[in-house]
């Protein structure tokens, strides 16, 4: 343990390495931070005392990490109404299915047509249909793209996807792995987490008042000890009730939305979103062995490819049902491009349960490739757009321009 603090400084290092690159070329630190924490960690070589293995600090920045992803979620939660978003309830809900049909419905046909058994389909199905909430939400808030009308859609798919997400592991991961998971205990776990995020709506609509005087505090330290205090404790509790941490620090956000003191916490908050943000995709990066992702660049290839897809036709149709611009609507499929933890994670419990080892490389490289295409689609889904519309003919061109202000 002597050498901790200077490997956590070592990664914190290059993790400034690349926001400065990021910076200077204006581009998404996203894809640079993944690739450089993919070229260091365990397989890395050494340099007298600079060691970039990272295996004595490997835990302390993975937990980092996940504070990441907590203050990333948080925020996101803070730049949204929840009073626009349970309006937007019945659009939510029919744009969350139409994303998981789509893109579960393809995914799982994918697996049947490379020959994989049922298991193994389950699985892939799981790897390839559920976006990451993380970098969705630090690619909206680096493109200043919170304020637009579709974001509040993407939002709601990604809540509405975590409901998804608690009913899918469950029945997955008792086939996999044999447990003795039921039916009963899986839709009680799914009630449950629904329950849970209904009553942070209930306290959003209902206590704004009286959270504005518990929380009329003079002092910035404190105010800040007592909101950080209740994101981990919030976080924390949802984990344990089978809701994501992330989810609970999102709704945990959409309460304080509602109150008087939504400015200030943000002010607050947006040092701690960035700096451990970037960390997040740093130890994203060093969970990558890129020594084992040759045999399954194929088998990527085709993933990827029916993931742009999918998620571009699930994104145009969400934003029409909901009464969205083409254009809108073509920002929302390209938002949610981005893959991330979950697939890691289904991965793993495919390989627990004894299946085919190709699952680990084929998901560490179909996450690191759309976690690099994911911002780039984001980030020029104007010129995207433009050159479809020019095939589909979506858009006159005086309308197309009278909708400009509405995505910019």
């Amino acid at each position: 343990m002597d050498h901790l603090v200077f490997e956590v400084g070592t990664a914190l290092l290059l993790v400034a390495l690349a926001a400065l690159v990021a910076g200077k070329f204006k581009i998404s630190n996203v894809p640079l931070l993944i690739i450089i924490g993919m070229l260091v960690g365990p397989h890395a070589p050494t340099f007298g005392l600079i060691d970039l293995r990272f295996i004595e600090s490997d835990e302390i920045i993975a937990f980092l990490g996940r504070v990441g992803i907590l203050f990333l979620l948080f925020y996101l939660g803070l730049e949204f109404s929840v009073k626009k978003l349970m309006k937007s309830g019945r659009n939510i809900v029919t744009g969350g299915t139409y994303y998981i049909l789509i893109n579960a419905g393809m995914a799982m046909l994918y697996g049947f047509l490379l020959g994989l058994p049922l298991k193994e389909v389950l699985i892939l199905t799981g790897i390839i249909s559920f976006s990451s909430s993380a970098i969705v939400a630090k690619v909206l808030v680096d493109l200043k793209r919170t304020g637009n009308n579709e974001t509040e859609l993407i939002l709601g798919i990604i809540m509405f996807e975590d409901i998804f997400l608690a009913v899918y592991l469950s029945v997955v991961s008792g086939l996999v792995l044999s447990s003795s998971g039921s039916v009963w205990g899986t839709l009680l776990s799914t009630f449950i987490a629904i329950g849970y995020m209904l009553i942070f709506f209930v306290i959003a609509r209902k206590a704004s008042g009286v959270l504005n005087k518990l929380f009329n505090i003079t002092s910035d330290e404190i105010f800040i000890i007592v909101v950080f205090a209740l994101l981990f404790f919030i976080a924390g509790f949802s984990e344990t009730i089978h809701v994501a941490e992330a989810i609970g620090a999102l709704l945990l956000g959409l309460v304080f939305s509602e109150t008087e003191h939504s400015d200030r916490i943000e002010k607050l908050v947006i040092p701690f979103r960035d700096f451990f943000g970037a960390i997040f995709f740093f130890s994203f990066g060093l969970s990558i062995d890129p020594t084992t992702l040759g045999g399954a660049v194929w088998m990527v290839l085709g993933a990827v490819i029916i993931t742009i897809i999918g998620n571009f036709a699930a994104g145009m149709i969400a934003g029409r049902k909901s009464g969205l611009s083409h254009r809108a609507s073509a920002n929302i499929g390209l938002t949610i491009v981005s893959r991330g933890e979950f697939s890691i994670i289904l991965a793993n419990l495919g390989i627990a349960g004894g299946l085919m080892p190709i699952l680990t490389p084929f998901a560490a490289l179909y996450v690191l490739t759309l976690a690099i295409l994911g911002p780039i689609l984001t980030k020029e889904s104007k010129h995207i757009y433009n050159i479809l519309n020019k095939v589909f003919k979506w858009t006159p061109p005086k309308v197309q321009k009278k909708q400009e202000k509405e995505v910019q």
